[in-house]
């Protein structure tokens, strides 16, 4: 018999529907043990058993799915003296281990950076290191081009 292989998408949360994002939710306050039995979690977030039953299996927050593994980063920075030093000091600061590092020649006043990084050791989750990332005063964008394990 031959399996069948499973393709993934990374979608935005605003496009998703309300039962797979309180699924998401029920989920975390099962891992979290605030709660100990579906009925209660599924009541308390508004959903069907059904629904949960239906999407738990098939809904997973991001940065699970790219826990411990490598991820590919395409950063666009303003052209400015210690800029990407800034850059590397937050990755760094997370714990995660940069692998690859590219950067183009400045133009009209920025550059893009690709940056592949190992996030086993990241004590933070990636989420919050793409925030960090954005609020560095150079860095105009930050996008996750590429994962994988």
């Amino acid at each position: 018999m031959e399996k069948k292989s499973e393709q993934f998408y990374l979608v935005r949360e605003d496009m998703l529907p309300e039962a797979m994002l309180k699924t998401v939710e029920a989920k975390k306050l099962l891992e979290n043990g605030k709660q100990a039995k579906i009925n209660e979690v599924v009541k308390q977030v508004n959903l069907s058993r059904s629904a949960f039953y239906k999407y738990k299996d098939g809904i997973f927050p991001f940065h699970t799915m790219v826990k411990e593994k490598i991820i590919t980063l395409s950063v666009h920075l303003e052209d400015q003296s210690g800029a990407l030093s800034q850059l590397l000091s937050t990755v760094a600061g997370s714990g995660a281990n940069v692998l690859t590092i590219n950067q183009t020649i400045p133009l009209q006043g920025r550059a893009t950076i690709t940056l592949t990084i190992e996030t086993a050791a990241m004590d933070i989750e990636i989420t919050v290191l793409l925030n960090k990332l954005e609020e560095i005063e150079p860095v105009v964008k930050v996008e996750v081009i590429g994962s994988g394990a």
